[in-house]
């Protein structure tokens, strides 16, 4: 196989369609091999170009990642409570701990707790936060007599 003139041309011309070099190959016919188009195109210096299959397989981007939300402080509390040893926490009273579990000293408020609540008036007040930003907690939130029930809004880090 020898390349004349116009096989040249037909190869720069196919090359710059963006043909792959086996279509080339097949175009030019009379037993050229995609390798053999490889080497003269290589030799004439044609444009490198991205391979036609390569640009089939081009990854999209991934979505960048929501950045995590920045958590809320947390109020913190100086009411202990009364200051119960686990054992002697019953039905109704409040379950806030005190200190760290792995502390001999640790307990728990043990205050009577709101009624539907793990924990007493003070306490519910820093471990609920209202729905609505415009209202604040009062006691009268977490009585009895109120007469409605009240509606909290667990916050915690994964819900922002």
């Amino acid at each position: 196989m020898s390349w004349t003139e116009e096989r040249v041309n037909l190869l720069k011309q196919l090359w710059g369609e963006g043909k792959t070099a086996a279509e080339i190959a097949k175009a030019l016919g009379d037993g050229v091999t995609r390798n053999a188009v490889i080497g003269k195109a290589h030799r004439l210096k044609l444009s490198s170009r991205v391979s036609p299959i390569q640009q089939n397989t081009k990854k999209p981007k991934a979505p960048e990642a929501p950045k995590p939300k920045k958590p809320q402080q947390v109020r913190k509390t100086d009411f202990k409570g009364r200051g119960i040893k686990m054992s002697e926490l019953e039905a109704g009273m409040c379950r806030w701990p005190n200190g760290d579990p792995k502390d001999e000293d640790f307990n728990f408020c043990g205050c009577k707790a709101v009624a539907g609540l793990p924990y007493c008036e003070e306490h519910a007040r820093v471990a609920y936060q209202v729905s609505s930003r415009a209202r604040t907690l009062n006691a009268s939130d977490f009585s009895e007599d109120s007469g409605s029930p009240v509606e909290f809004e667990i916050k915690t880090a994964a819900s922002g």
